[in-house]
């Protein structure tokens, strides 16, 4: 009997072929379908459908793939992907996160994939290791590579040094245009990014710059020490970085010239690592004025964040005994009128509301040096008579309210009048405070939140009860 050989298709392996779903969701979050599909290719080892998946990914992208996966996970990523994971990727993860990749890799791995990257990645991965690990990695970079990271590496945390690229393009004054654009053309080995010509001796001191632009334009006879600007725009390597990104956003600068203190140069920093700067300063100033450290990440272990915030919370609890005893000191006034203990609350949260909004402002202007000793007191009297006035406001309103919640006039002036009092000086405390305490040295970001608390709770349980007190002779 004649077989016959059945036609039916076979279904498709599974594989490459499979639908890769969209990184992103309509509302720009990671989509959870990827993050499966990334998670059960790591689970399974598939090195080739892991490839597929984040082909053509950059950087950031990257690191919020790595934050979303679970620990566990996240090394086996990089190793499944091998030489093809970009290692810039782990600058654009929390520290935490980081340091947790970082010790499960090995130390070949690591240095295979710095090797590859700018120096300021670079050097952003190797500050997170062990100073022994740090060590062996480094053992394992070519001479010139290591003898540049490391000298990065030496200076301050936070400062130019650490930021800068110590990739660029420097000639001679002599040279002319057309050589300078020939080696360029010829030299394999260029700066990634770039946006000027250093000028330097021969013992490599900073004599100018010459910014891409202007030399395109130039003729190709003429000598670079004619087009070049012989002032510079350029940094200390020990500077603070939040005093370079200053300078950036002052002077509207795309880079600059990073030099050492004889004057010699060493790097650049780029506009892209000031935007890094500007945002971690930001973060951290918002932080700081939460009582939470600034290093503070979502990725944090819950003992590490519980320690990190009881400092703050436990100083708000003894400037809050503060405010306890004036209210003891009223504790007969309270007794007989049940009016003052249901309108305390009010003027406390009040006054607490309008020093955080003074506070806010002054510690972010001492942040960006817009408020100092030439404007100090015009600023201070600004925000006091914004605070008269809210405090005037508001006690007509809040006058009103109670008045007629507790059918007593009486009632309505008392508060009022505690609102004028405490809103002045939560105004007056919002900016004293950090000032003062820039003053003396102290980060007012830091240390101003339980002081201008306990300065609105006292004055206004004071004022409030106070008034109450005399005005009813209670």
């Amino acid at each position: 009997m004649l077989e016959v050989e059945d036609k039916t298709p076979l279904p498709m392996p599974e594989g490459p072929e499979r639908e890769i779903p969209a990184f992103r969701d309509e509302e720009g979050e990671l989509n959870p379908e990827f993050l499966a599909a990334v998670t059960d290719a790591i689970e399974a080892s598939e090195a080739e459908r892991l490839q597929q998946l984040v082909e053509d990914f950059h950087e950031s992208e990257l690191g919020d793939l790595l934050e979303a996966l679970e620990p566990e996970h996240r090394h086996r990523l990089i190793e499944l992907l091998g030489s093809s994971f970009d290692f810039a990727a782990l600058t654009e993860v929390d520290e935490a996160v980081r340091e947790e990749i970082l010790e499960e890799l090995e130390t070949a791995t690591v240095a295979e994939g710095v090797r590859d990257l700018d120096s300021d990645d670079a050097v952003t991965i190797l500050e997170s290791l062990p100073e022994d690990e740090k060590a062996e990695v480094l053992g394992q970079l070519p001479a010139i590579e290591r003898v540049a990271l490391q000298r990065s590496l030496d200076y301050p945390e936070d400062s130019a040094g650490r930021r800068m690229q110590t990739e660029f393009i420097a000639v001679p004054p002599f040279w002319t245009v057309g050589q300078t654009i020939d080696f360029m053309r010829e030299t394999e080995d260029l700066p990634e990014t770039f946006y000027e010509i250093f000028v330097i001796d021969p013992a490599a001191h900073l004599l100018g710059a010459v910014p891409l632009d202007k030399l395109l334009r130039s003729k190709r006879p003429v000598t670079i020490q004619e087009v070049m600007n012989d002032e510079p725009d350029r940094v200390e390597a020990t500077q603070h970085q939040e005093e370079v990104a200053r300078l950036f956003e002052r002077y509207n600068l795309v880079s600059a010239a990073v030099v050492n203190e004889e004057g010699r140069l060493v790097g650049t920093i780029l506009v892209d690592d000031i935007v890094d700067v500007l945002e971690e300063e930001a973060d951290a100033d918002i932080k700081q004025l939460g009582g939470v450290k600034s290093d503070e990440e979502l990725s944090d272990t819950i003992l590490y964040t519980q320690r990190s915030r009881f400092p703050w919370l436990f100083a708000n609890m003894c400037t809050a005994f503060l405010a306890a005893g004036v209210i003891r000191f009223f504790e007969g006034s309270l007794e007989r009128m049940v009016a003052l203990a249901i309108l305390m609350p009010i003027v406390a949260s009040m006054g607490g509301n309008a020093g955080t909004q003074t506070m806010t402002v002054a510690v972010r202007a001492l942040a960006t040096r817009e408020l100092g000793r030439s404007n100090a007191w015009r600023i201070i009297r600004r925000e006091a008579a914004v605070g008269l006035l809210n405090g005037l406001a508001f006690a007509l309103i809040m006058g009103a309210i109670a008045g007629f919640w507790f059918q007593s006039p009486e009632i309505g002036l008392v508060i009022g009048l505690a609102l004028i009092t405490v809103l002045f000086f939560a105004a007056i405390g919002g900016i004293f405070v950090p000032l003062t305490l820039n003053r003396l040295g102290v980060d007012p970001a830091v240390s101003s939140g339980p002081f201008v608390t306990s300065i609105t709770d006292i004055v206004g349980f004071f004022a409030f009860l106070g008034i109450a007190t005399a005005w009813f002779h209670l």
